[in-house]
């Protein structure tokens, strides 16, 4: 999918072309975004990694700027007004990074409650953009085809270099036109978007739509659905990414040995004093003494459970309290209405607390789960999330399970172990994962804050803690962090959320969170489009505040455990402090296994990371790390040559222009020589 021009974008705002004299600083991002006045030139960003390290030595470019950086730049704006911003893409608010003020005569920043404060200003261009001419959004512009002079080429296999030899011109329109074919739309919006498949979302022209609306990830939950439909939802799935140049990854989650309810034939509407069957009988029968009966799956239930105990069912859809034991059954009076659906999780409670009795012994990973993990290996998904997770050990035993049955990867860019071919999500919806929750992280490739089933195991009131607390420390430690379940829960039957789905979604953001994800909102809901697009625009809003404001720095520790990741760990946090102080209009990143992407995201930087890699596999797992947008690109062994197809790479999407100055990070280790690592600052030709 293709940005729109810039001059396109300015005049669906009303502003026209862009005529203005000031030199080509940096590929402008949004016409949202407010000028800020510069901090002292010695005073750190706040926002970036506080490494006390100083950036390494820098290579500039020594090549001439354009003859446009040469002319005087335009006056500074006056006190109390924001200089034009450049557009970049569209007017939807995505790829956003603050700009200081006018080198001179820059006002302090205001205050909160002045006309002059980035919140004020907000106020009035989100005003003003609701009267103006809408523009069309940069998610879900068609894609621009290659030209039809310059046929796709198959791109070259992972990991091979190119020869270094002389390419005539029409040999380098052909490389350029399969790389801009292969690499589909990119969206600068930072915060991914994780959306759950099922019976609204699973056809291919539902899945299209969802990809153009800014779909990172597919999600598949093995809770449900057959092997057939799994299979057609893969296969849809891939035949996007080769058709239109995407890098959907996918993700699948095991369902665990959680408590749940049997098949139902129909939902069962409960009503204040409703009775209710539970039942271990397998078939379970239709009624007993004329009230409903619903199977359960755990044969511990009668042991466990007390006259008393209350059973919640899906963290609180309807609440029931046991009333009386019978042999394997046990009768139950619902306290709230609600609806009783198949396969739906239960929980039980005695006094307030958790009642955990014989479940606390049940494995993680059923024997149903071990046959799934076999079909999702088989198929090369790139994320298996993993339920109840309650210490790292299971994390440590599936991954030793997968790399018996995979292959690693190879040479990279910096020291360590082979990159692993899927990657492990610990969910965090169990009791004691809270207990261990340090270990699981860095036992894990990243974490999903399962909020739904966490929030049934422990007081509700204590879930907003227990996620910003797991969301910071996996930040910390290098690992991506998921926010799901309830962000839009009203969605499922409703085309607007609410006010509060849409606060509680903009402050997951504010955390940093690397991605959000869509349940049952995308998967049986009647709105999964303008679910995502809600997401999609809350994101990019919040994103454009949080860069403004200079929110959400947290103290990043050191955690690359050799000295060589250790080096390539202090380059990425000094990249990124200069890209913020420079105000660079992106980060070109060169990396086969996605660490370097890994190190930069983690840092946060204003603008966006473009990551280039040879291996589409890495190419679909970064898709899910905070900023990074990644791209596949065939290595040359000149490093020169990588850079130059690069910024044609880049200026023929429309993320660069001429005269911008960019950061370049590269730490590619050329076969049988010593890893060359380079950092440099220079301009777009």
């Amino acid at each position: 999918m293709e940005m729109e021009p810039v001059a396109a974008a300015g005049r669906a705002r009303g502003r026209g072309p862009a005529t203005r004299a000031a030199p080509p600083k940096r590929a402008a991002e949004d016409a949202l975004e407010p000028q800020r006045a510069a901090p002292p030139r010695g005073a750190l960003n706040p926002t970036a990694a506080p490494y006390a390290l100083a950036a390494p030595p820098v290579a500039v470019s020594r090549a001439a700027p354009p003859a446009s950086a040469t002319q005087p730049q335009s006056s500074p704006p006056r006190r109390g007004t924001r200089p034009r911003s450049k557009a970049f893409g569209s007017s939807s608010g995505e790829m956003l990074v603050p700009r200081r003020a006018a080198a001179t005569g820059a006002a302090p920043p205001a205050a909160v409650g002045s006309p002059h404060s980035g919140r004020f200003r907000a106020l009035q261009r989100s005003t003003a953009r609701r009267t103006a001419q809408p523009a069309r959004s940069a998610e879900t512009a068609p894609p621009r085809p290659a030209p039809a002079a310059a046929p796709a080429a198959p791109a070259p296999a992972p990991q091979q270099a190119l020869p270094e030899l002389e390419m005539s011109p029409a040999a380098q329109q052909e490389l350029q036109a399969a790389l801009l074919a292969e690499n589909g739309f990119r969206s600068t919006r930072r915060t991914k978007l994780v959306c759950t498949i099922g019976p609204a979302s699973a056809s291919k022209e539902v899945l299209a739509r969802l990809a153009q609306g800014g779909m990172n990830v597919a999600r598949l939950n093995l809770t449900h659905g057959n092997r057939a439909w799994q299979d057609a939802v893969v296969a849809n799935v891939r035949e996007l990414n080769r058709e239109m140049g995407y890098c959907i990854a996918l993700m699948v989650d095991t369902e665990g040995s959680e408590i749940h309810t049997g098949e139902l034939a129909e939902a069962i509407k409960i009503e204040v004093g409703s009775r209710v069957f539970f039942t271990i009988r397998s078939p379970p029968p239709p009624t007993i003494d004329g009230l409903p009966v619903v199977g359960v799956n755990y044969d511990s239930l009668t042991d466990d459970l007390e006259v008393g105990d209350h059973i919640v069912v899906d963290g609180g859809m309807c609440e029931l309290v046991v009333t009386r034991k019978a042999g394997p059954d046990v009768l139950a009076e619902s306290i709230e209405q609600g609806l009783l659906l198949s396969r739906a999780n239960l929980t039980f409670r005695r006094d307030g607390e958790l009642v955990r009795g014989r479940a606390a012994m049940l494995p993680v990973i059923s024997s149903k789960d071990w046959r799934d993990l076999d079909w999702a290996i088989s198929v090369g998904v790139d994320f298996i999330a993993i339920s109840f997770v309650r210490t790292p050990d299971v994390i440590n035993n599936l991954r030793s399970y997968i790399a018996t049955r995979t292959a690693g990867g190879g040479d990279d860019d910096d020291a360590g172990s082979r990159p692993p071919s899927i990657e492990l999500i610990a969910k965090l919806e169990a009791f004691d994962c809270l207990t261990h929750l340090d270990a699981i992280i860095s036992a894990s490739d990243g974490i999903m804050v399962a909020r739904g089933d966490l929030g049934a195991q422990i007081p509700v009131e204590e879930v907003p803690s227990v996620q910003k607390h797991a969301v910071m420390r996996a930040r910390q430690l290098g690992k991506p962090a998921i926010v799901a379940h309830d962000l839009l829960h009203s969605m499922i039957e409703y085309p607007v959320p609410t006010r509060a789905e849409v606060a509680d979604v903009a402050d997951v953001v504010r955390q940093r969170a690397d991605a959000l994800m869509l349940s049952g909102e995308s998967a049986m809901g009647a709105y999964p489009e303008k679910a995502l697009g809600v997401l999609r625009s809350v994101a990019t809003r919040m994103e454009e505040w949080v860069r403004e404001e200079k929110f959400g720095g947290v103290v990043l520790p050191q955690i690359a455990e050799t000295a060589d990741g250790r080096i390539s760990e202090e380059i990425c946090a000094s990249a990124a402090l200069m890209a913020n102080r420079l105000e660079a209009a992106a980060v070109f990143v060169y990396t086969r296994r996605g660490y370097m992407a890994h190190f930069l995201s983690r840092c946060r930087p204003d603008c966006p990371v473009f990551a280039l890699t040879d291996d589409q596999s890495v190419r679909q797992r970064l898709n899910l790390r905070w900023g990074v947008m990644p791209f596949r690109m065939p290595f040359s062994a000149d490093p020169e040559d990588n850079v130059r197809r690069t910024f044609q790479l880049m200026k023929g999407r429309g993320f660069v222009r001429a005269g911008d100055l960019v950061v370049v990070v590269s730490d590619l280790r050329p076969r049988e020589e010593d890893i060359i690592r380079s950092v440099q600052v220079r301009r777009v030709p």
